[in-house]
């Protein structure tokens, strides 16, 4: 046999072959485009024409298109479809592939993700918040008000444009603001299943209450002024005004049935401004007795009035989201008026009592003289009152720097004293109660003042003996703390174990 009888053979066996293996089709169909559709990886088809399958889709969703006022919805995130060429002929109806996507998933339509990553914290890890929308405008709009609920819509524009006016004699202007989050605003297709916003009003709430539930609101009545309300919603002026941005002052007139709101808030963002001011800022006159023996026994009057003092101070602080955080930087100071100590003469065998409301509040009068616990001149960064939902049972006091000398308010014992903080804590912080390094301090009467966010180094120990104006600690900013301040209470009867807080301003007015 020759050679190309052999070739001629072996071709023939290949082709006879190929036919039995085809079916007898050595061709099952011409090559055509098609597409395969993809839903999360997984395969749902192949269709002819993409197109068809994506206009019934949209047209299917007429209920998204009325809820969302939008022409055009999409298919679900996971979807894709790609091209191929094939002999294939196993093709699926677009209805078929149409009814699998609606069953396994969602449909979506064009908008916004706002992406609000919080950075971790010593309390907290880092926390990511994404917020949908249909128009980033209505994000950014919900944005500015919220900035405009704790800073001055004029002084925020002001800010902004570069036009703010320099202090004169006293006045405040904000060197930066910014917001501790990282905010990513994108493009994208969301899923109708998201909560997607598109009202300002309720996104504005959600920024600042964290929640898309209505409000806590308060309908004012006869007789009801901003302290009143604030009181009772366990809140201080401020915030209430904060919360109520059209009241500029205190003693701004409410009308019967107006509608304000009350709740504590929950921020979802963290505003920081950077803030320098220039006010006069009152001292605390301090209080002596002496005795006079020509006086009538038992007797007591006030001698000399006391006056407080008041000095111009220039400082540096922070604000974040409408409070103030506790530690002051001061730049410059200068006295207009100097502190009057205020003199009690009393007679031969006199006996001080006190009186006052008590609770919470509540002002006493101790007849007893008492000494301001730090270097002067300072600043009250949270006083005596309610503040978001709680009530702070001091007044935080600063201004006098980390490592400055405390002082012991009156002669006493010390009770109790807490050294096991780090001298910087954080807010948030559970070391010594929260209070950080402090002292208690047992004085005549069954009264006790306390000194809180110390060093921790402090000079005394249980047991010690102290004079007035004794230098008993340093200035810090130990436990719950955002920045270096002294919380320094007043109780009478020991604190926490059963004693009752009093107004520490009780011991100088």
């Amino acid at each position: 046999m020759t050679k190309e009888k052999i070739i001629v053979g072996l071709v023939g066996v290949i082709i006879v072959i190929g036919i039995i293996l085809n079916g007898f089709h050595p061709m099952s169909g011409s090559l055509k485009s098609v597409y395969q559709v993809y839903l999360n990886g997984e395969k749902l088809g192949l269709v002819e024409n993409k197109d068809e399958l994506l206009n019934l889709i949209n047209e299917e969703q007429q209920d998204i298109k009325d809820t969302y006022h939008v022409d055009q919805v999409y298919p679900p995130n996971g979807f894709d479809i790609e091209e191929y060429v094939t002999y294939n002929e196993n093709i699926t109806s677009v209805n078929n592939i149409y009814q699998k996507i609606k069953e396994e998933s969602d449909f979506t339509i064009e908008g916004y993700v706002i992406t609000i990553t919080k950075p971790k914290t010593e309390t907290e890890e880092e926390k990511v918040t994404n917020i949908y929308v249909l128009d980033d405008e209505i994000y950014k709009e919900a944005e500015r008000r919220f900035v405009t609920t704790f800073v001055d819509e004029s002084v925020y524009n002001a800010y902004i444009t570069n036009s703010q006016e320099p202090i004169k004699d006293v006045g405040s202007i904000i060197n930066h603001m910014e917001f501790e989050e990282n905010i990513v605003i994108k493009k994208a297709y969301i899923s109708v299943k998201n909560k997607i916003f598109t009202n300002v009003d309720e996104l504005t709430q959600y920024l600042l209450y964290g929640t898309t539930e209505p409000g806590q609101n308060y309908v004012v009545k006869q007789g009801d002024t901003l302290s009143k309300i604030a009181e009772a919603s366990k809140l201080n002026v401020r915030e209430l005004m904060i919360l109520n941005p059209k009241y500029k002052s205190e003693k701004s007139v409410l009308s019967i049935g107006d509608t304000l709101a009350n709740g504590i808030i929950n921020p979802i963002l963290t505003l920081y401004q950077e803030v320098r001011s220039t006010e006069d800022v009152e001292q605390a006159f301090t209080k002596v007795t002496v005795t006079d023996n020509s006086m009538s026994s038992g007797s007591s009057k006030i001698t000399q009035a006391g006056v407080t003092g008041l000095e111009r101070i220039t400082q540096e602080y922070r604000i974040v989201n409408g409070e103030r955080t506790q530690e002051t930087n001061v730049i410059s100071r200068v006295t207009i008026r100097e502190a009057v100590q205020e003199i009690t003469s009393v007679g031969p065998r006199y006996n001080p009592g006190w009186t006052g409301s008590g609770g919470t509040g509540g002002m006493i009068n101790t007849g007893l003289d008492w000494g301001w616990p730090t270097k002067t001149p300072y600043v009250i960064t949270t006083d005596y009152e309610n503040r978001w939902g709680s009530f702070h049972n001091a007044i935080d006091i600063s201004g006098t720097g980390f490592g400055s000398p405390i002082y012991a308010a009156r002669a006493g014992t010390v009770v109790e004293v807490y050294t096991g903080c780090s001298d910087h804590g954080y807010y948030g912080s559970n070391c010594g109660m929260g209070y950080g390094n402090y002292i208690i301090i047992q004085h005549e009467n069954n009264y006790f003042t306390m000194y809180g966010h110390l060093k921790s180094n402090i000079n005394v120990g249980t047991g010690s003996q102290v004079s007035r104006g004794q230098v008993i600690a340093s200035m810090g900013d130990s436990g719950s703390s955002t920045g270096t301040h002294l919380h320094f209470g007043f109780a009478v009867g020991r604190p926490h174990r059963g004693g009752t807080w009093y107004n520490p301003w009780s011991l100088y007015r």
